[in-house]
């Protein structure tokens, strides 16, 4: 398990697009603004700590619509707590409002 000290803010920015329902990785790059090369990484280091957690979907979804199978990754219950603790180590951002949920205690994880 990881100690919030593990967390880097990149990885807590991973973290916590998937709290808000972001599951792939092309969209956890929209939503985060970080780059593949921090993002991949990064769900790699949740997925390893248990964290969270991914599947492959339907290859033939993914062939009917023309493009290559999506991982998509959902966030464990030890992620949302760890959420919560990396979200008050990171409490010097508070004053920023993100899609209208004020940091830390508004941060009610998916």
């Amino acid at each position: 398990m990881a100690r919030r000290k593990d967390l880097p803010i990149g990885t807590v920015m991973v973290l916590h697009a998937l709290a808000r329902g972001h599951r792939h990785g092309f969209d956890i790059l929209d939503q985060t603004g970080l780059t593949s090369g921090t993002v991949y990484p990064a769900l790699e280091r949740l997925e390893r700590l248990g964290l969270a957690h991914s599947r492959w979907e339907d290859a033939a979804i993914a062939r009917q619509e023309k493009r290559p199978p999506r991982r998509y990754f959902e966030i464990t219950p030890t992620g949302k707590a760890h959420l919560v603790e990396a979200l008050e180590r990171y409490r010097v951002l508070s004053p920023v409002i993100i899609d209208g949920v004020r940091h830390p205690k508004g941060v009610k994880p998916a």
